[in-house]
């Protein structure tokens, strides 16, 4: 996806339409050093679509729970295992992590948590992870499986295997946000399982989230400046709009004048220049049941490279027609 080769033109815009990650965003990082095979550079832009903010509750339990070993494998410990599911979940246990540190206390007591296994649905959920690592020690799981169906079947099996001495498993805790899918915790207690391989899980809200009220202006405002930018002519696009999840679809789409007065696709209405890739199916399904409207990529994994890969495959149809 590298090359050494220079860009013809400026570098293509590309709306993300999340909030920035911290420490690092490996969307910001992986698009900027890219260079698409027809030598095409992009240019990254964070437009967020929600606002996040730490759940005082949730906090003050992580305060009370991981210095006193009450994650651990310890047989009198609370849970044996944590579960994570998105960035901002970690976030919120790397916050609770560094204000211990702040607070003059020792980060050793919780080295404990080493012996533990910590479940990740993904590629940018564990490089989130992987930074919180780097100042404690983390034995992470669950990486190639992408989804939350996925990720409880495989720790249906490894996490008994971990606790293979143990008839009943002690339960994990899975630190969540106010929206989120039950599969996890259904499919892990799902009372059909033999009560030796059944799996305890006690969901922990960190984070609420809700819809930045500047979206629409802050997009639009972002739709302009790109379109502004001068390029040499060329059927390819000149602008990516890259969507991670249902909420903001419709006010994306009106942003880009494609709904009717019904929130239906208006297909005459696309520009040919402006062009909307999806993070994965889910966000793809929503857009097409909802408004009937088709995007022009959906990411076969939800990471940097499955949209670069999804983008590059597109320009390349595009140039040998």
């Amino acid at each position: 996806m590298t090359s050494t080769k220079s860009s013809p033109g400026p570098p293509v815009p590309v709306l993300l339409l999340k909030t920035r990650s911290t420490p690092g965003d490996s969307y910001h990082d992986k698009l900027t050093a890219a260079q698409l095979p027809n030598g095409r550079c992009l240019s990254p832009e964070f437009v967020p679509v929600m606002r996040h903010k730490f759940h005082d509750k949730g906090l003050s339990l992580l305060r009370n729970l991981l210095p006193k070993r009450m994650v651990s494998r310890s047989p009198d410990a609370a849970f044996g295992g944590l579960i994570f599911t998105s960035q901002r979940a970690v976030e919120a246990f790397a916050f609770a992590i560094n204000e211990a540190k702040l607070s003059n206390q020792q980060v050793s007591p919780w080295l404990h948590l080493h012996d533990i296994p910590v479940y990740s649905v993904g590629p940018a959920t564990t490089r989130a992870l992987s930074a919180v690592s780097q100042n404690l020690p983390l034995q992470v799981f669950g990486e190639h499986t992408g989804n939350g169906e996925a990720l409880a079947h495989f720790m249906l099996d490894h996490y008994n295997r971990w606790y293979k001495e143990r008839p009943i498993k002690p339960p994990l805790l899975f630190l969540v946000g106010e929206q989120r899918r039950d599969i996890i915790p259904r499919m892990l207690m799902d009372q059909a399982l033999p009560s030796d391989r059944r799996i305890e899980v006690v969901e922990e809200v960190v984070y609420c989230t809700g819809v930045m009220e500047s979206f629409p202006s802050d997009f639009a405002s972002a739709v302009t400046a790109a379109k502004l930018i001068e390029r040499p002519l060329s059927r390819l696009p000149s602008l990516w709009v890259v969507v991670f999840s249902p909420t903001g679809c419709e006010s994306m789409l009106h942003g880009l004048c494609m709904l009717d007065d019904a929130c239906k696709a208006i297909s005459s209405n696309r520009d040919n220049t402006t062009f909307i890739a999806t993070i994965g199916p889910t966000t793809r399904d929503f857009l097409i049941d909802t408004f009937g409207f088709y995007p022009d990529v959906c990411a076969a994994q939800p990471s940097p490279e499955g949209i670069l890969e999804g983008i590059a495959e597109f320009e390349a149809k595009i140039a040998s027609i």
